[in-house]
């Protein structure tokens, strides 16, 4: 439980965001499955992260972590071996899934647990072309639910088309293919994030894409590595305070070195829609991911209407976008977000929910929120429910509420951002 405030002089300073989630994990798993060594500087340290690292290291892949330097010695995929214990991915939903894919085309028997929050989170979604592809894969609710149990080995190309837009999806399905016979192609109704395409190549696989965003991979690729990877800050962690320093009064707040993937900055062009004050530095485009230095300033922000291609581009960011339109002149819609229902929680409900308590103008719809503002927001009891962003965005929204908020669960925000509640007070510092 954590006790918050407002915060009177604003938000001032400069901060470097935690390395990119999803790119730490890929960078863990990519290594473990090419022939050489993989060093890895800014990995993200946080509890996700260091489930995939636990995972690889019980199959026999010898890694060395000091908090956010990674090296990673890979022995190839027929260096990869048997584990005696389950697999335990802890709250990782990208860990889970992207195992599932790596695991399948292996020739011997994996156990995928996790914890309460990844046992209620579907896994058919990639279970089902899996076993398509020839995997042998039980689970609860006939593969829906974890324990996951996977007997890998024989696998044959598929041409998938998948009913959501989800990198943890196509990400498997590639994973797999390249294990099996023949080619494996994925075809989305919009673009996902596609930092799974970008770091294969970087380790020597060729990727196809056609014009229709169709990805596909021919089986019996290796992976190799001599690589040095720099992981860009996260930008869904960023996102917290590009908002933070938009709707706090007498803010001024710089982020370092965050990634600017074009799959992934939805929230940057939430931002500029809604009228925030925002510029950014040279795009530095050193490697397969591009970053740069951004700064934004309290700003008068406007509704807006968010949905159709791009929200695979935000998921992730939603919760804070949800708060961000509660300071916003008019009304925001945001709609075709259904894959928020899967998330570590239930994240429309969860959003709307906890924004209420706090005064918020703000109702659920079938695949998404509606928020009219602009609205005082007054300090209250707030649960993260075990979820990091919606604990992320209950301590943003304490900055701006009258009076005090308590937050609960809090320790859920280490899944992602172990330094969050540092940077926070650093910023209010000045």
């Amino acid at each position: 439980m954590k006790k918050l405030t407002s915060t009177a002089s604003g938000l001032n300073g400069s901060i470097k965001i935690p390395g990119d989630k999803s790119i730490s994990h890929r960078s863990v798993m990519f290594g473990s499955m090419a022939k050489g060594k993989t060093t890895v500087e800014n990995f993200l340290p946080g509890d996700d992260c260091l489930s995939t690292i636990n995972c690889f290291t019980k199959l026999g892949v010898k890694i060395e972590q000091e908090n956010s330097n990674v090296t990673v010695y890979g022995k190839g995929l027929e260096g990869l071996s048997e584990s005696s214990e389950v697999l335990d991915v802890g709250n990782s939903g990208t860990t889970a899934r992207l195992m599932m894919g790596i695991l399948s085309g292996l020739p011997f028997h994996s156990v995928l647990i996790g914890d309460e929050s990844i046992a209620k989170r579907p896994m058919k979604r990639v279970t089902g072309p899996l076993r398509d592809m020839g995997a042998r894969i039980q689970g609860n609710q006939d593969g829906n639910f974890t324990p996951i149990s996977i007997q890998g080995g024989g696998l044959r190309g598929l041409d998938y088309v998948s009913p959501v837009a989800s990198a943890q999806v196509k990400s498997a399905i590639l994973l797999a293919g390249l294990q099996g016979e023949g080619v494996t192609s994925v075809k989305e109704p919009y673009k996902s994030r596609d930092h799974t395409e970008r770091m294969l190549q970087a380790f020597g696989v060729e990727v196809k894409e056609e014009e229709n965003g169709t990805v596909s991979v021919a089986g019996g690729q290796e992976l190799v590595s001599d690589l040095h990877i720099v992981v860009p800050g996260d930008i869904s962690s960023a996102a917290f305070f590009l908002v933070a320093a938009a709707i706090v009064p007498n803010s001024r707040v710089t982020l370092q070195r965050v990634g600017l993937n074009p799959t992934r900055t939805g929230i940057l062009e939430v931002l500029k829609q809604m009228g925030a004050e925002l510029s950014y530095s040279t795009i530095i485009e050193d490697g397969p991911e591009p970053y740069a230095d951004i700064t934004v300033t309290t700003s008068n922000l406007k509704g807006v209407e968010i949905g159709g291609e791009i929200i695979p581009r935000l998921i992730d960011e939603v919760p804070i976008i949800a708060l961000m339109a509660t300071q916003a002149e008019g009304t925001t819609i945001i709609k075709d977000a259904e894959e928020l229902k899967v998330k570590e929680t239930n994240r429309i409900d969860t959003v709307v929910n906890e924004l209420k308590k706090v005064g918020a103008d703000i109702e659920a719809t079938e695949d998404g929120m509606i928020i009219k503002g602009k609205t005082k927001l007054h300090g209250g009891a707030l649960d993260s429910y075990g979820d990091h962003r919606i604990g992320m965005m209950g301590a943003v929204a304490s900055l701006i509420a009258e009076g005090e908020t308590v937050l609960h669960n809090d320790k859920a925000i280490n899944v992602s951002y172990p330094s969050f509640f540092e940077h926070m007070e650093s910023l209010r510092r000045g």
